[in-house]
């Protein structure tokens, strides 16, 4: 098939370690990310657990070796005692004698033994082809485990820019709550003189009220946003760095054909399918193969030690010997009860199944990248029209407030104004980060996400802010 994964746990981390710096910046937190998150983690020992799967399914293939030994003790006797009368020669009188005691453990015979037992398996399909059907699954096991560091990647630049759209919007905020504030006291001095009526004084303290409210909810949110951000890495980022204003948005390089033809080369779910759908099939002609003869090779060499036995003073048996013995074992299977059968269809339905999934993953990966490739270009159109937007709403803004002065507008036309100003700076840091992240998705849908792309993201971070 030619499809693996790119890259798979000690490169990924490698390739990252090799590019750390010193403040917390996305390469810091991924590499962070790697060693403590959770999900990675239980991915990875699942990985493992299951490449044990093939080293279970080889072993019955190889010779089994076995060491047996044993020892016993024989002891046996009547139950009572027997006793018989015996008269006295010279008294005449009658005695009871016993001629045989009862049961003891005290004498017996103690016999043990000890050998060495080898098989081999000769003609067995049903466990050949089990065991390559371990194997495709361990290698759909570890393009999985790659998509899963790719997961990480998306996570984490996702928490991350979640948190530096958060300060955006919390800046936004603080300056159209400070304009807000200016615009109040504004009014309040010239309704003092009698310039504006009492509800041009109501209508901005309003405003401000608003926009003082929606700071204190968009500071709790950015909180928010850097504890979603700690519980991947397990530890508090409180300075982060920002994206540079120069981070070029520019449309996606390649045409959608040669985007859909990465994918179908690259993807790691297409790839998992067909690993999935291979194991399924070994495994049906391993449960085809369960109606076939199977040969077995025995050996088995040991030396037997026996206590002779005594009887009237005549020792019979005893010594020691050795026995070896090699076995041939052919086993036919006639009749199981419909068991054979029965996991033979099972094993049909899942080749179906997988097969299915297969055709599912390709449609699938033929919509989502189409559509990862047209909201990264769509997100070019945006940003710049939402950066046109801006200068709109301040030409807008600046118009009505010159109007406002000299009587021709009034205070709710340059409230909302000055709201569509700051909602159009909203939502231009919104579309650039959202481009970030499309980026990044169109790579992840193409499988071609790798810790470089992380790297070369890095490089258009900057000092910022702290919390």
């Amino acid at each position: 098939m030619g499809r693996i994964a790119k890259f798979i746990g000690t490169i990924f981390i490698s390739c990252l370690a090799s590019s750390l710096s010193y403040g917390d910046d996305l390469v810091t937190i991924l590499q962070l990310a790697l060693d403590n998150d959770p999900t990675l983690k239980q991915a990875q020992a699942s990985y493992r657990a299951n490449r044990e799967n093939v080293i279970q399914s080889r072993a019955s293939l190889l010779p089994g070796l076995g060491l047996q030994a044993a020892t016993t003790r024989l002891t046996s006797g009547p139950t009572d005692s027997i006793y018989v009368n015996i008269p006295d020669p010279l008294t005449g009188t009658v005695v009871s004698t016993r001629v045989q005691d009862d049961h003891s453990f005290s004498p017996g015979l103690n016999n043990h033994n000890w050998g060495v037992g080898i098989s081999q398996s000769v003609f067995n399909l049903a466990n050949w082809y089990s065991f390559q059907s371990a194997q495709a699954t361990d290698k759909a096991a570890a393009v999985q485990l790659a998509g899963q560091e790719q997961d990480l990647i998306m996570r984490v630049a996702a928490a991350y820019f979640d948190v530096l759209r958060a300060m955006d919007l919390l800046d936004t905020n603080i300056q159209e709550e400070e304009a807000a504030l200016r615009s109040l006291e504004q009014t309040q001095q010239r309704e003092a003189v009698g310039l504006v009526a009492i509800t041009d004084v109501y209508d901005s303290q309003a405003a401000f009220d608003l926009a003082r409210n929606t700071t204190i909810l968009q500071q709790d949110f950015l909180q928010s946003r850097y504890e979603a951000l700690e519980a991947i890495t397990g530890q508090p980022h409180p300075d982060i760095e920002v994206l540079r204003e120069d981070f070029p948005i520019v449309r996606v390089d390649g045409s959608l054909n040669e985007w859909e033809r990465e994918a179908e080369s690259n993807s790691l779910l297409i790839a998992a399918a067909e690993y999935n759908l291979d194991a399924t099939r070994k495994n049906l002609r391993a449960r085809k193969s369960d109606h076939l003869p199977t040969i077995d090779l025995q050996g088995f060499w040991g030396h037997i030690v026996t206590t002779p036995i005594v009887n009237q003073g005549v020792q019979i048996g005893g010594g020691a010997s050795d026995r070896t013995q090699i076995a041939l074992n052919l086993n036919i299977p006639i009749y199981s009860g419909g068991a054979t059968r029965s996991r033979r269809r099972a094993a049909e339905y899942n080749v179906t199944a997988a097969q299915e999934s297969l055709e599912l993953t390709q449609r699938e990966l033929t919509q989502n990248i189409r559509n990862a490739y047209r909201r990264v270009n769509t997100d070019v159109l945006v940003i710049a029209q939402r950066q046109q937007s801006i200068t709109s709403a301040q030409s807008a803004l600046d118009a009505t407030e010159l109007g406002a002065q000299v009587g021709t507008r009034n205070i709710v036309e340059v409230l909302l104004a000055r709201e569509n100003l700051y909602q159009a700076l909203r939502l231009y840091a919104d579309a650039r980060y959202q481009y970030v992240i499309d980026g990044l998705v169109l790579k992840q849908v193409s499988g071609i996400l790798t810790p470089q792309d992380v790297i070369e993201l890095n490089e258009w971070l900057q000092e910022g802010n702290t919390l």
